[in-house]
Protein backbone atom coordinates (compact mmCIF):
# COMPACT_ATOMS: atom_id res chain seq x y z
CA UNK A 1 0.00 0.00 0.00
CA UNK A 2 3.05 2.36 0.69
CA UNK A 3 4.48 1.43 -2.05
CA UNK A 4 1.56 2.11 -4.11
CA UNK A 5 1.08 5.75 -2.06
CA UNK A 6 4.47 6.74 -2.95
CA UNK A 7 4.50 5.67 -6.64
CA UNK A 8 1.38 7.89 -7.42
CA UNK A 9 2.57 10.64 -5.10
CA UNK A 10 5.83 10.44 -7.23
CA UNK A 11 4.07 10.62 -10.32
CA UNK A 12 2.38 14.18 -9.61
CA UNK A 13 5.82 14.92 -8.20
CA UNK A 14 8.10 14.29 -11.30
CA UNK A 15 5.41 15.45 -13.71
CA UNK A 16 5.19 19.41 -11.69
CA UNK A 17 9.23 19.07 -12.05
CA UNK A 18 8.87 18.74 -16.00
CA UNK A 19 7.18 22.05 -16.18
CA UNK A 20 8.92 24.99 -17.31
CA UNK A 21 10.08 27.38 -14.95
CA UNK A 22 7.43 30.02 -16.33
CA UNK A 23 4.65 27.71 -15.50
CA UNK A 24 5.14 26.97 -12.03
CA UNK A 25 2.78 29.59 -10.70
CA UNK A 26 1.10 29.34 -7.28
CA UNK A 27 -2.23 28.48 -9.06
CA UNK A 28 -0.45 25.12 -11.01
CA UNK A 29 1.12 23.89 -8.17
CA UNK A 30 -2.23 24.18 -5.84
CA UNK A 31 -3.63 22.38 -8.25
CA UNK A 32 -1.40 19.52 -8.40
CA UNK A 33 -1.61 19.47 -4.79
CA UNK A 34 -5.40 18.88 -4.75
CA UNK A 35 -5.26 16.36 -7.47
CA UNK A 36 -2.08 14.08 -5.61
CA UNK A 37 -4.52 14.41 -2.40
CA UNK A 38 -7.71 12.74 -4.29
CA UNK A 39 -5.61 10.22 -6.44
CA UNK A 40 -3.91 9.14 -2.60
CA UNK A 41 -7.49 9.09 -0.66
CA UNK A 42 -9.44 7.32 -3.69
CA UNK A 43 -6.53 4.94 -3.24
CA UNK A 44 -6.65 4.33 0.98
CA UNK A 45 -10.55 4.32 0.12
CA UNK A 46 -10.22 1.30 -2.40
CA UNK A 47 -7.40 -0.81 -0.01
CA UNK A 48 -9.46 0.23 3.15
CA UNK A 49 -11.13 -2.22 5.36
CA UNK A 50 -14.92 -1.87 4.56
CA UNK A 51 -17.08 -1.47 7.29
CA UNK A 52 -20.31 -4.10 8.29
CA UNK A 53 -19.09 -6.60 5.36
CA UNK A 54 -17.40 -6.74 2.19
CA UNK A 55 -18.14 -3.66 -0.06
CA UNK A 56 -17.19 -3.54 -3.87
CA UNK A 57 -15.17 -0.47 -4.83
CA UNK A 58 -16.85 2.22 -6.80
CA UNK A 59 -15.57 3.38 -9.54
CA UNK A 60 -13.03 6.47 -8.42
CA UNK A 61 -14.06 9.77 -9.59
CA UNK A 62 -10.52 10.71 -10.96
CA UNK A 63 -10.08 10.15 -14.27
CA UNK A 64 -6.85 9.70 -13.97
CA UNK A 65 -6.92 7.12 -11.65
CA UNK A 66 -9.74 5.66 -13.36
CA UNK A 67 -7.83 5.70 -16.41
CA UNK A 68 -5.01 3.79 -14.44
CA UNK A 69 -7.23 1.06 -13.12
CA UNK A 70 -8.07 0.24 -16.77
CA UNK A 71 -11.66 1.40 -16.11
CA UNK A 72 -13.52 2.92 -18.89
CA UNK A 73 -15.06 6.79 -18.02
CA UNK A 74 -18.32 6.13 -20.07
CA UNK A 75 -20.52 3.84 -19.41
CA UNK A 76 -20.84 0.34 -21.87
CA UNK A 77 -23.82 -0.61 -24.33
CA UNK A 78 -24.79 -4.11 -23.45
CA UNK A 79 -25.95 -4.07 -26.89
CA UNK A 80 -25.21 -8.05 -27.66
CA UNK A 81 -25.75 -11.41 -27.64
CA UNK A 82 -27.31 -12.27 -24.18
CA UNK A 83 -26.91 -15.52 -21.77
CA UNK A 84 -28.63 -15.45 -18.30
CA UNK A 85 -31.57 -13.23 -16.35
CA UNK A 86 -32.11 -9.50 -17.30
CA UNK A 87 -32.59 -8.62 -13.52
CA UNK A 88 -28.78 -10.32 -12.77
CA UNK A 89 -26.98 -8.35 -10.37
CA UNK A 90 -24.20 -8.32 -11.72
CA UNK A 91 -23.22 -7.98 -15.46
CA UNK A 92 -20.29 -9.29 -17.38
CA UNK A 93 -19.41 -7.63 -21.13
CA UNK A 94 -16.69 -9.51 -23.22
CA UNK A 95 -15.36 -8.18 -26.51
CA UNK A 96 -14.35 -10.92 -28.34
CA UNK A 97 -12.97 -11.87 -31.72
CA UNK A 98 -13.48 -15.52 -32.80
CA UNK A 99 -10.41 -16.48 -34.67
CA UNK A 100 -8.19 -14.97 -31.39
CA UNK A 101 -6.01 -17.90 -29.83
CA UNK A 102 -6.52 -16.14 -26.44
CA UNK A 103 -10.77 -16.08 -27.04
CA UNK A 104 -10.94 -20.00 -27.58
CA UNK A 105 -8.70 -20.52 -24.58
CA UNK A 106 -11.06 -18.66 -22.23
CA UNK A 107 -14.13 -20.33 -24.06
CA UNK A 108 -12.56 -23.63 -23.25
CA UNK A 109 -10.81 -23.37 -19.82
CA UNK A 110 -13.03 -20.28 -18.36
CA UNK A 111 -16.43 -19.86 -19.97
CA UNK A 112 -18.21 -22.91 -18.57
CA UNK A 113 -17.29 -22.39 -15.17
CA UNK A 114 -18.68 -18.87 -15.12
CA UNK A 115 -21.48 -20.05 -16.74
CA UNK A 116 -22.31 -22.45 -14.26
CA UNK A 117 -21.08 -20.66 -11.32
CA UNK A 118 -22.48 -17.27 -11.88
CA UNK A 119 -24.87 -16.97 -15.03
CA UNK A 120 -27.07 -20.49 -14.31
CA UNK A 121 -27.19 -19.20 -10.50
CA UNK A 122 -29.24 -15.85 -11.66
CA UNK A 123 -26.18 -13.62 -10.56
CA UNK A 124 -24.57 -12.76 -13.56
CA UNK A 125 -25.85 -11.32 -16.99
CA UNK A 126 -23.14 -12.67 -19.78
CA UNK A 127 -22.89 -10.12 -22.68
CA UNK A 128 -20.83 -10.98 -26.22
CA UNK A 129 -19.53 -8.34 -27.85
CA UNK A 130 -18.02 -8.38 -31.47
CA UNK A 131 -14.08 -6.94 -31.78
CA UNK A 132 -12.61 -8.77 -35.22
CA UNK A 133 -9.56 -7.59 -35.43
CA UNK A 134 -8.91 -8.19 -38.86
CA UNK A 135 -5.40 -7.32 -39.81
CA UNK A 136 -4.50 -10.63 -37.74
CA UNK A 137 -7.84 -12.34 -37.76
CA UNK A 138 -8.87 -11.93 -42.07
CA UNK A 139 -11.92 -14.76 -41.13
CA UNK A 140 -12.93 -13.28 -37.79
CA UNK A 141 -15.19 -10.67 -39.73
CA UNK A 142 -17.30 -13.74 -41.54
CA UNK A 143 -17.45 -15.49 -38.44
CA UNK A 144 -19.01 -12.57 -36.38
CA UNK A 145 -21.18 -11.56 -39.51
CA UNK A 146 -22.31 -15.37 -39.14
CA UNK A 147 -22.82 -15.27 -35.51
CA UNK A 148 -24.97 -12.14 -35.16
CA UNK A 149 -27.38 -13.46 -38.18
CA UNK A 150 -27.59 -16.77 -35.95
CA UNK A 151 -28.37 -14.75 -32.63
CA UNK A 152 -31.72 -13.27 -35.24
CA UNK A 153 -32.79 -16.22 -34.75
CA UNK A 154 -32.03 -17.48 -31.69
CA UNK A 155 -28.76 -19.41 -32.02
CA UNK A 156 -26.29 -17.34 -31.14
CA UNK A 157 -24.68 -19.45 -28.30
CA UNK A 158 -24.97 -22.27 -30.35
CA UNK A 159 -22.75 -20.96 -33.11
CA UNK A 160 -20.53 -19.44 -30.48
CA UNK A 161 -19.40 -22.86 -29.65
CA UNK A 162 -18.95 -24.45 -32.75
CA UNK A 163 -16.93 -21.69 -34.08
CA UNK A 164 -14.60 -21.68 -31.66
CA UNK A 165 -14.84 -25.78 -31.33
CA UNK A 166 -13.67 -25.00 -35.07
CA UNK A 167 -11.43 -22.13 -35.24
CA UNK A 168 -8.91 -23.31 -38.03
CA UNK A 169 -12.23 -24.03 -40.27
CA UNK A 170 -13.84 -20.83 -40.70
CA UNK A 171 -14.55 -20.56 -44.53
CA UNK A 172 -17.88 -19.31 -45.95
CA UNK A 173 -19.02 -22.25 -46.38
CA UNK A 174 -17.63 -23.58 -43.35
CA UNK A 175 -19.97 -21.29 -41.14
CA UNK A 176 -23.31 -21.78 -43.36
CA UNK A 177 -22.65 -25.09 -42.34
CA UNK A 178 -22.69 -24.87 -38.98
CA UNK A 179 -25.31 -22.56 -39.16
CA UNK A 180 -27.44 -25.41 -40.58
CA UNK A 181 -26.30 -27.74 -37.70
CA UNK A 182 -27.51 -25.37 -35.34
CA UNK A 183 -31.07 -25.20 -36.97
CA UNK A 184 -30.69 -21.54 -38.53
CA UNK A 185 -33.11 -21.11 -41.33
CA UNK A 186 -30.53 -20.83 -44.49
CA UNK A 187 -32.93 -18.87 -46.91
CA UNK A 188 -32.94 -16.09 -44.11
CA UNK A 189 -29.70 -16.33 -42.97
CA UNK A 190 -28.01 -16.02 -46.41
CA UNK A 191 -30.16 -12.50 -46.24
CA UNK A 192 -28.77 -11.65 -43.33
CA UNK A 193 -25.03 -12.24 -44.02
CA UNK A 194 -25.76 -9.76 -46.71
CA UNK A 195 -27.46 -6.74 -45.33
CA UNK A 196 -25.78 -3.90 -44.08
CA UNK A 197 -26.90 -3.25 -40.79
CA UNK A 198 -25.04 -6.92 -39.46
CA UNK A 199 -22.06 -4.64 -40.91
CA UNK A 200 -23.40 -1.99 -39.11
CA UNK A 201 -23.78 -3.51 -36.01
CA UNK A 202 -20.41 -5.27 -35.79
CA UNK A 203 -18.87 -2.12 -36.33
CA UNK A 204 -20.60 -0.09 -33.99
CA UNK A 205 -18.97 -2.85 -31.61
CA UNK A 206 -15.35 -2.28 -32.99
CA UNK A 207 -15.50 1.70 -32.18
CA UNK A 208 -17.39 1.40 -29.22
CA UNK A 209 -14.83 -1.35 -27.84
CA UNK A 210 -11.83 1.69 -28.86
CA UNK A 211 -13.20 3.95 -27.37
CA UNK A 212 -13.27 2.40 -24.10
CA UNK A 213 -10.04 1.37 -23.94
CA UNK A 214 -10.19 -2.87 -25.54
CA UNK A 215 -6.45 -2.87 -27.20
CA UNK A 216 -7.02 -6.64 -27.36
CA UNK A 217 -8.98 -9.79 -26.82
CA UNK A 218 -10.91 -11.55 -25.01
CA UNK A 219 -11.41 -8.19 -22.80
CA UNK A 220 -13.95 -7.80 -19.77
CA UNK A 221 -16.10 -5.35 -18.62
CA UNK A 222 -17.68 -5.86 -15.18
CA UNK A 223 -20.38 -4.19 -12.92
CA UNK A 224 -23.66 -2.58 -12.18
CA UNK A 225 -26.45 -1.77 -14.83
CA UNK A 226 -27.28 1.79 -14.63
CA UNK A 227 -29.83 3.63 -16.78
CA UNK A 228 -29.40 0.81 -19.82
CA UNK A 229 -25.93 1.26 -19.90
CA UNK A 230 -23.18 -0.88 -17.71
CA UNK A 231 -21.06 1.03 -15.29
CA UNK A 232 -18.08 -0.49 -14.65
CA UNK A 233 -16.05 -1.79 -11.93
CA UNK A 234 -13.59 -4.26 -12.34
CA UNK A 235 -11.94 -5.06 -15.79
CA UNK A 236 -9.85 -8.29 -16.48
CA UNK A 237 -7.84 -8.74 -19.85
CA UNK A 238 -7.22 -11.61 -21.67
CA UNK A 239 -7.85 -15.34 -20.95
CA UNK A 240 -7.49 -15.00 -17.18
CA UNK A 241 -7.98 -17.86 -14.72
CA UNK A 242 -11.57 -18.82 -13.53
CA UNK A 243 -10.23 -17.96 -10.05
CA UNK A 244 -9.75 -14.25 -11.53
CA UNK A 245 -12.65 -14.08 -13.31
CA UNK A 246 -14.53 -15.44 -9.35
CA UNK A 247 -12.31 -12.82 -7.35
CA UNK A 248 -13.53 -10.08 -9.37
CA UNK A 249 -17.79 -10.68 -9.57
CA UNK A 250 -17.24 -11.68 -6.03
CA UNK A 251 -15.80 -7.94 -5.73
CA UNK A 252 -18.68 -6.53 -7.56
CA UNK A 253 -21.51 -8.74 -6.23
CA UNK A 254 -20.63 -7.98 -2.37
CA UNK A 255 -21.32 -4.56 -3.19
CA UNK A 256 -24.77 -5.28 -4.03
Amino acid sequence: MKLALAAVAGAVVAFAASRGAADRTSERLDALEASQKQILAELQNLNAPRQGGRQAPSAPANPQLAALMGIPKDPVSVDGAVLGRADAPVTLVEFSDFQCPFCVRHVKQTFDRIKAAYVDTGKVRYVFRQYPIESLHPQAWGAARAAECADRQGKFWQMHTTIFDNQKQMSEADLKGYARNAGVDLAAYDKCVADPAVTAKITRDLEEGSRIGVTGTPMFFIGKMENGKLRTIKRVNGAESFERFQQAIDAVLAGS
